[in-house]
């Protein structure tokens, strides 16, 4: 079953629940979807990763903007577009630890023989692809960053 398959019936059932933020939540994620599947170039079919790109994507400017409405003192916006994240979230692949994101990149520091700062592109292009959607891209940078200093 594909995402948006998946998402249309989480849709249904939010529905029937009469849950509005799920619904609200589910609709935005099926309309990223969507938009991302009828861009110029593509022909109708979006790869898993840019389906994680996506839902990553939606995650990250529903916490920025619950961030923003906090230093405005605007709670109840914040509880919301938090309560919205998660709903997200749990279209993406488990979360990693943190510890078992050092011994990745570790391993992948290791792997690729990167000495220095100057080999952090290199280390943070394998990283990328090999933990997308598993960690947050921030997190990944400042843990390559510690380690390869």
């Amino acid at each position: 079953m594909s995402l948006i398959d998946k998402i249309s019936e989480s849709i249904k059932i939010a529905m029937r629940e009469k849950d509005s933020i799920k619904l609200e939540s589910l609709r935005a994620i099926k309309s990223s979807l969507l938009l991302s599947q009828t861009e110029k170039g593509k022909k109708g079919e979006i790869s898993e990763s840019e389906e994680i790109k996506i839902l990553q994507k939606l995650v990250k400017q529903r916490k920025d903007s619950a961030q923003i409405y906090k230093s405005q003192n605007r709670n109840e916006l914040a509880e919301l577009e938090i309560s919205q994240s998660k709903y997200i979230e749990e279209f993406l692949p488990d979360q990693i630890s943190e510890d078992e994101l050092i011994k990745i990149i570790q391993s992948i520091i290791n792997k690729s023989g990167a000495s220095g700062m100057k080999d952090m592109g290199k280390v943070m292009g394998i990283a990328s692809k090999e933990l997308l959607g598993k960690a947050d891209g921030k997190t990944i940078s400042s843990l390559v960053r510690t380690l390869l200093n």
